[in-house]
Order: C-alpha cells, then sequence, then structure tokens
C-alpha cells in the first residue's frame, strides 16, 4: 500500500505549483531588470558617434579585457555556497570564507597592478591605447569588476532576486549617466567612458554591500579549505569556460585585425550579445534553486521548462536581428554598418547553442557534476587554439565560434543524459 495519501499529494501539488509560480515570477523580473539594465549599459556604444572610430576600438578592446575576467565564475560559486551555507546553516563558515576571499581578490589584484605597471609600454602599444591613463583606469574597473560578483552572488544565493535585479539597473544608470556627462561636457573618450564604467559599479556594489551586510558582517567561523576548493575550483573552471566562449572572439579580432576594424565586429558583437543576456536570467534563478533542492534532496523539476523558453526566446531574438538588422544598425556610425551587417547573421546564430549550453552547465555545475567540467576545458582550449591558427576574416572567426559553442552544447547534453542513466 503506498505511503502518499490523497491530501499529501494534493499538497505536494500545491507546493510545487508555487514553486513554479515564484520561479516565473522572479525570473520575469530578473529578465526585465536584466533588459533596462542591459539597455542602459549598452546605450554607452550610441557614444561612438561622438567620439574617433579608433578611441571606439580601443572602447572595445577595453571592455573584450573586462570581460575576460572570470566575474561570471565568481557569483557562481558565491551563490552555491551561499545557497549551500543557508539550506545546512552554515552561514558563520560562508562569513568565514567571505572574509579569506576578500583578501585573497585584494592581494591578486595588486600583484596583477604591478605586473601591469612593470608592463605599461608593451601593453599599451599593443592594444593601441593613445592615453596613458587608460590603464590605471582599466586596473580600477578590474578592481570593482572582482568585487561586484561577489556582492551579486550573496543576493543570487539567498535569492534575493529583487536587489540584484536593482544592482544591474544601478550599474548601467551609473555608467550611462556618468558617460554623457564626461564624453559631452569634458570631451572624454575611451578613458573617460571606462571612468563611468568605474561610477556604475561603485553604484551597484554600494547596494549589493548593503543588502548583503547581514552575511559579511556576520561572526566568522572557519571552514574546511579542501571542501571549499574541491567546490569551488571545478566551478570556476567550469563557468570559466563558458564565459572564455562567450567573450574571447573581440580580444582575438583586436589582436589580428586592428582597433578600426574590431569596431564593427564589436557592434555587432553588442546586438547578438544581448540574446543572450535575454535569457540569462533564467539560469541565474534556475542554479540556487538547483543548488537548494540538490542540498536537501527536493526535485525541482524547472530545467526542461527553462529549457523551452530559452530556445524560444533565442531563436525569437535570432529573427529578430536577422530581419531589423539594417535597422538597428542605423544607430552606429555610418562606416561601420556594412561590415557590422556582413557578420551580425553569423554572431547571432552563434549565441544559440551558446545561451542553451550554458543553462545546461548551470544545471550540471549546481548539482556537482563535476565531471563534466575536464570536457568544457578541452572545448575552451581547443576553441583558443582553432582562432590563434585560423583567422582569415572576421567572418570565419564567427564560423568557429558557432562550431565550438555547438560542440559545447553537445558535450553538455552527453552529460546530461548520461547523468540522468
Amino acid at each position: 500500500m503506498s505511503d502518499v495519501t490523497p491530501s499529501s499529494a494534493a499538497a505536494a501539488r500545491v507546493v510545487k505549483a508555487a514553486s513554479r509560480a515564484t520561479f516565473f515570477r522572479q525570473s520575469g523580473w530578473m529578465m526585465l531588470a536584466t533588459i533596462i539594465g542591459g539597455i542602459l549599459m549598452w546605450s554607452v556604444h550610441l557614444l561612438s558617434r561622438a567620439i574617433p572610430a579608433a578611441e571606439y576600438g580601443t572602447l572595445i578592446t577595453l571592455f573584450a579585457v573586462i570581460n575576460l575576467i572570470p566575474t561570471i565564475p565568481l557569483q557562481m560559486v558565491f551563490t552555491q555556497q551561499t545557497a549551500l551555507a543557508l539550506a545546512t546553516g552554515g552561514e558563520a563558515r560562508l562569513a568565514g570564507l567571505l572574509r579569506w576571499t576578500g583578501m585573497a581578490l585584494l592581494g591578486a589584484w595588486l600583484l596583477g597592478a604591478l605586473v601591469v605597471a612593470g608592463g605599461h609600454g608593451a601593453i599599451a602599444g599593443n592594444w593601441h591605447l593613445d592615453n596613458p591613463a587608460a590603464l590605471p583606469v582599466l586596473l580600477g574597473v578590474i578592481f570593482l569588476s572582482l568585487i561586484w560578483p561577489v556582492f551579486a552572488g550573496l543576493m543570487q544565493g539567498r535569492q534575493n532576486f529583487l536587489w540584484l535585479g536593482w544592482g544591474s539597473i544601478l550599474n548601467g544608470a551609473g555608467r550611462i549617466g556618468a558617460a554623457v556627462v564626461i564624453v559631452f561636457c569634458w570631451h572624454g573618450y575611451a578613458t573617460g567612458i571606462m571612468v563611468a564604467v568605474a561610477a556604475g559599479l561603485l553604484l551597484a556594489c554600494g547596494a549589493g554591500a548593503w543588502q548583503t551586510r547581514s552575511l559579511w558582517r556576520a561572526r566568522a567561523g572557519t571552514f574546511d579549505h579542501a571542501i571549499v576548493f574541491g567546490q569551488g575550483l571545478p566551478l570556476m573552471l567550469g563557468f570559466a569556460a563558458t564565459q572564455f566562449l562567450f567573450s574571447a572572439d573581440t580580444a582575438f579580432v583586436n589582436a589580428y585585425f586592428g582597433a578600426e576594424r574590431t569596431a564593427p565586429y564589436g557592434a555587432a558583437g553588442t546586438l547578438s550579445r544581448a540574446l543572450l543576456w535575454l535569457v540569462m536570467p533564467l539560469a541565474g534563478v534556475l542554479f540556487p534553486k538547483i543548488v537548494h533542492s540538490h542540498a536537501t534532496a527536493e526535485k525541482s523539476g524547472l530545467l526542461q521548462v527553462s529549457l523551452l523558453i530559452t530556445g524560444g526566446l533565442a531563436g525569437l531574438g535570432f529573427l529578430g536581428l536577422w530581419l531589423l538588422g539594417p535597422w538597428l544598425v542605423l544607430i552606429f556610425p555610418a562606416d561601420y554598418r556594412p561590415a557590422t551587417l556582413a557578420v551580425l547573421p553569423w554572431y547571432a546564430g552563434a549565441m544559440i547553442p551558446l545561451a542553451l549550453g550554458n543553462l545546461l552547465v548551470n544545471d550540471l555545475l549546481a548539482r556537482s557534476r563535476f565531471r563534466v567540467v575536464p570536457a568544457l576545458m578541452v572545448v575552451a582550449v581547443a576553441y583558443g587554439l582553432a582562432i590563434s591558427r585560423w583567422h582569415t576574416t572576421p567572418t570565419m572567426v564567427l564560423q568557429l565560434l558557432g562550431g565550438f559553442n555547438l560542440l559545447l552544447l553537445g558535450v553538455c547534453v552527453w552529460f546530461v543524459r548520461h547523468d540522468k542513466k
């Protein structure tokens, strides 16, 4: 005879329905906040009309450097640790980890700053930087870019999606507001816009610090370094591999084709990556819920729904860029438009398998299925080697990106199917 009574089964259905309703409400807010924040941050590119093409190419290069910072891996590590701590009563352990991580990040940043100071001339020449203040400003942005994902991970892990979304909006509002003043009032170019990026990050970090003060101000306890690193290192490497596929192409294009050809390529990338930023909130909401359900041996059943929504939205976004591309590129200077239109379909198409693969990576890593990590790293390394060998045209770079994103998706599908078996 079954131990499940009709009343308990009905209660379970009610709880499951409420969980899904909460998921869709939180996902809806995060998608809205991401769209608003993304538009605000993306609006900086409208200033390309007010600065020289070479300066805009330099700005794209600096953005590409920032995109290579492991912000997403760092955020997901703290998302996982926060969700796990709250599910198992380990808040003191989390506070100890936060203090240790803060000192480690500061030390790593200082070491990197010394390296940059020593090779300032070579770096500036390789990146075509005319303003000597560009690298110090970039270092400041990098420091804030390392701090923000810690606060974002704490908010995401405790499922405070309201202020996680507002952090994104504040980041974008501060960026575009300061950039408009710097460009039109003080006649700043790429370096000035990077100062505006720092201003937006300061606003976001301030909001995040206030919302998570109960976690980082708590009495610090001891934590098992072996366990934390055993969980954190695979998370860092797995999400770093995904982020490399998401952002490394622009840096390669700048190195091989120069700043002026990078500008239209970066414009296409800005439009195309909007597809990923549109659907990434689903994975962001899903991740802490899977961590919590895995720690408490519950079932969520949200992955299939998330895959359907992600695939549908990414497909519609691709069609939108394909059909509306000739009108969307009008926001960029006229000399960018032909080259931007030439690569836009390839760029947008490459983002679809990456969006689906990113969702599956979130599912696997949230359930501590770390056997996928070496395969993800092999895909990322092979992608970098392939671009370094075959890069005749920017279109070829995007064809390689699309092919390796498909490979990433195939690897993730195989591991998910194997895990179920």
